[in-house]
């Protein structure tokens, strides 16, 4: 006699994980850069830089230089990232003020930044400070898209009730006008290309279809094979 089986059983994992994202971001990154890393999966990129390129980590509370993790029985409480979280520093690393933390951001020093976002919009507008009934929590977001040349966006792919987080234009207050030029998800890969959203791959499992059922803004596609 053949049992029933009352237990539903868990959807299937499409795309990478949050870990996987912050991976398939760090193959991306070049030789000699400077990037500055914000909260949130920006955090998991340090686990993953290639050991054949040398990038220098910055966080906005002063560090310049970021190692990988930390060891929890050997973490100093005063070293820490942008999200509070224990780090390393890689030899010749520098701890610095807010001041010239921020004069390194402001002055160009910076060849990307890395940042999580609440809506991306179709021509790369950011907007990633405010979460609608909690407080506004600006942080440096504002300074960093207006000074660094290259913007990349890590994040879900839809927000938690399922709902597109790439979209024709942001509801959400902006962070930055324009400023977006690559965003990293769980379904895909994009990059803006003269004010316009072009999406350059699909993470491992996802079609082309299942991007587009899951992104509210218009883009073309410029698929590798």
């Amino acid at each position: 006699m053949t049992g029933t089986v009352n237990a539903t059983a868990p959807a299937p994992v499409v795309g990478r994980t949050r870990e996987g994202i912050a991976e398939r971001l760090a193959q991306d990154l070049q030789d000699g850069y400077v990037v500055n890393l914000g909260v949130g999966i920006p955090l998991l990129v340090p686990r993953y830089l290639p050991e054949d390129k040398e990038v220098v980590l910055h966080a906005e509370n002063g560090v310049l230089g970021i190692g990988g993790d930390a060891d929890p029985h050997e973490a100093d409480p005063d070293l820490t990232d942008a999200g509070k979280q224990p780090i390393t520093l890689i030899p010749g690393a520098a701890i610095t003020d807010s001041a010239l933390s921020f004069a390194i951001i402001r002055g160009g020093h910076l060849d990307a930044t890395i940042l999580g976002a609440l809506q991306v919009s179709a021509s790369g507008d950011l907007a990633n400070w405010y979460v609608p009934g909690r407080n506004p929590a600006v942080g440096g977001a504002m300074d960093l898209v207006a000074g660094t040349p290259q913007v990349w966006v890590a994040m879900e792919h839809v927000d938690r009730k399922g709902r597109p987080k790439i979209v024709q234009e942001c509801t959400m207050p902006l962070t930055g006008h324009k400023c977006v030029t690559r965003i990293y998800t769980d379904l895909a890969v994009f990059h803006v290309v003269d004010g316009q959203l072009r999406l350059v791959e699909c993470a491992p499992g996802v079609s082309p279809d299942h991007v587009r059922e899951h992104t509210a803004a218009t883009y073309t596609e410029d698929l590798a094979g």
